[in-house]
């Protein structure tokens, strides 16, 4: 009974291991800072602006956010893609609109860095981002 308690822990652990490198391994080249956060008058609700830059070749991985994600491309070019949709070429002065739950991905396909300014409003404390396997 013993052994098999410790089996099974360490394939739990193995499985949160290789979740977390998978992670990683898509936001290679990824930063977000959130500029601000704070209530909204909708109960149960927060907005939270963050500015995301990628690298180039790097790319956010694919996630999702509890609330919608409305972004403007300060600089630079990204590969939008959305769950549902076909990919979308993005630069400088566009912006995009991301629904609830949507699973999406943004890559840096330029030569420079890429920013892009997020404000999510979201359900208060659930993460900002959850990973899409």
């Amino acid at each position: 009974m013993e052994w098999t308690n410790r089996m099974t822990c360490a394939v739990g652990v193995a499985l949160m291991l290789a979740a977390f490198v998978s992670l990683r391994a898509q936001q290679t080249g990824f930063k977000r800072t959130v500029v601000q956060q704070g209530d909204l008058s909708a109960p149960g609700r927060e907005v939270v602006q963050a500015i995301a830059e990628l690298q180039p070749g790097g790319q956010s991985g694919r996630h999702t956010h509890p609330g919608e994600e409305v972004a403007y491309i300060l600089e630079g070019t990204i590969e939008l893609e959305m769950q549902g949709k076909p990919a979308m070429a993005k630069k400088a002065g566009d912006a995009f609109l991301v629904p609830a739950g949507t699973a999406h991905n943004a890559k840096n396909t330029g030569k420079t860095v890429a920013k892009v300014l997020g404000t999510y409003i979201v359900e208060k404390g659930k993460p900002l981002a959850t990973p899409v396997q």
